[in-house]
């Protein structure tokens, strides 16, 4: 405990060091001029020599923010001096017109780059595949009481038989996905389901579009037949992401085998059954309070104030369905003639992508987290939710809201390049074949950062794993945060673990 005790204080060091940095950053993101210039920069360094590279996100985000740095501080100054020379010489620069052409058809270029999205689609798909290993696993029974289990499928695509293998393997060892005459089990057949996916990412960033779609089925397929609701859900924020500006559900270019399927598009197919999306960044700053209080709009309840070990102001999201389904992330399905709440019927499967983090070393299960919470509000409130990840903030975000009744790591495709991330492009990224599923969040996530994330770098030819390392307590590191987050998880009376002594492990 002591040893986890310096870990915080070091992490809050670590913090503290990086306020210089994040306020000159903030400088730079609302200076139109620093930040387009860089934009600039950074175009034609990643651009390089691979002009393919312009259909990236990160390349069309920074293309925008060219254009109109170019618009506001180039192009408009020979316009200025075009009007003085015919205002006051009364006669025409040729060259003054054919400058002004020349930069009008730049920015143009910068500005339009949508264009290569229309060509960029099929070559994404066949030229940037990124690379694929195999990955060999075997049981591992626990060595001391009160053991996580870890059920994995080695060897799916998302869009075949891999979930249903994965409910099989639970069902065999304990675990029923389905609850059935009041007993014990996951998914009911009323149950209001939150899928929360990961949506502030295209390409391989996002999760598996085609695992969410056969997971809904295995939903929708309850034994009992289902009465119930499901949504595909997450806050990208409203800020930062593939677009610039947060989360998306209806991206072009999709993880999946067919890359159009996008999170609405699966949703769409499920016209049978109540099946939607809500992108809670359309609410992420719009502060409310509960359906008790005679609230009834959407948008994000703030819980208490920050908490002193983590720095979290905890939120989460209040909405009503497509389906008129008023929905309270915390207290659970809200009865209005009744003035209740039924928290028993609404269930979260969260499932996240598992890829490296260029600041927070690994995301999975737990970081995931950041989709449920506002950013926004917590930071006015002075407990960013971001600024927590650190300290262990998602894990107090899963105890006081709603702890996931299932998580499932989709690591079908994943980020395999330690420092990188989380965008993943296509040919960034690397294929395992794996999905992992357990009630246990931070034994998953200790689990998949060693056994997949880790081998998978190590067979790309990275030496230095220290920043994906579960074993790695140094200050600021997934290691340290990830307990934590745990730390934060038992103090509400939940087990968790990253002991490997603790942990079951079951292959399909």
């Amino acid at each position: 405990m002591d040893k986890i005790d310096i870990s915080r204080e070091s992490n809050i060091l670590f913090r503290s060091t990086m306020r210089p940095i994040r306020r000159l950053m903030h400088k730079v993101r609302h200076s139109l001029f620093l930040f387009g210039l860089l934009s600039i920069l950074w175009f034609l360094f990643r651009t390089g020599t691979k002009p393919t590279r312009i259909i990236y996100p990160c390349q069309q985000a920074s293309a925008a923010s060219c254009g109109l740095w170019l618009s506001s501080y180039v192009l408009v100054q020979p316009l200025v001096l075009a009007k003085s020379s015919l205002t006051i010489r009364g006669i025409r620069s040729k060259s003054v017109i054919l400058l002004v052409l020349l930069l009008s058809l730049v920015s143009l270029l910068f500005i339009s780059t949508n264009i290569f999205n229309i060509m960029g689609n099929a070559q994404v798909a066949s030229d940037a595949q990124g690379t694929a290993m195999k990955l060999v696993y075997s049981d591992k029974q626990a060595q001391s009481p009160g053991a996580s289990d870890i059920f994995v499928v080695n060897g799916t695509y998302g869009n075949d038989r891999g979930v249903d293998e994965l409910i099989g393997l639970m069902q065999r060892h304990g675990l029923s996905f389905y609850a059935k005459n009041n007993s014990s089990g996951i998914i009911g057949k009323d149950d209001v389901v939150i899928v929360k996916v990961n949506s502030q990412w295209d390409e391989r960033g996002g999760t598996n579009t085609d695992l969410v779609k056969t997971l809904i089925q295995s939903i929708v397929d309850h034994p009992q037949g289902f009465t119930g609701e499901v949504v595909i859900a997450d806050n990208g924020q409203a800020q930062y992401g593939s677009t610039g500006s947060g989360g998306c559900l209806s991206y072009a270019r999709n993880n999946a085998k067919d890359t159009s399927l996008s999170m609405q598009k699966v949703s769409d197919s499920f016209s049978s059954y109540r099946v939607s999306t809500y992108l809670w960044d359309t609410i992420t700053a719009k502060r409310v309070t509960e359906y008790l209080d005679g609230n009834l709009q959407d948008g994000y309840v703030i819980e208490g104030s920050q908490s002193p070990e983590t720095g979290l102001v905890v939120t989460y999201p209040k909405f009503k369905t497509k389906y008129g389904t008023n929905v309270s992330f915390k207290l659970g399905v809200w009865d209005s003639a009744n003035k209740t709440y039924d928290s028993r019927r609404l269930k979260v499967i969260n499932v996240p992508v598992l890829k490296s983090h260029g600041g927070y070393g690994v995301t999975a299960s737990v970081k995931h987290y950041m989709g449920v919470g506002s950013d926004k509000l917590s930071r006015e409130m002075g407990g960013r939710a971001h600024n927590s990840v650190g300290s262990g903030g998602m894990g107090t975000e899963m105890a006081q809201t709603r702890f996931p009744a299932l998580n499932i790591i989709d690591a079908i495709w994943i980020n395999a390049n330690p420092g990188h991330g989380p965008s993943t492009s296509y040919s960034a990224a690397t294929n395992t074949g794996v999905i992992a599923a357990s009630t246990d969040p931070i034994a998953l996530d200790y689990w998949a950062a060693k056994n997949i994330l880790m081998p998978a770098s190590g067979a790309k030819g990275y030496k230095d794993l220290s920043s994906i390392d579960p074993d790695n307590i140094s200050p600021g590191s997934f290691g340290v945060w990830l307990r934590l987050s745990m730390d934060e998880i038992r103090k509400a009376g939940r087990w968790a673990t990253v002991d490997d002594d603790s942990m079951n492990i079951y292959i399909a």
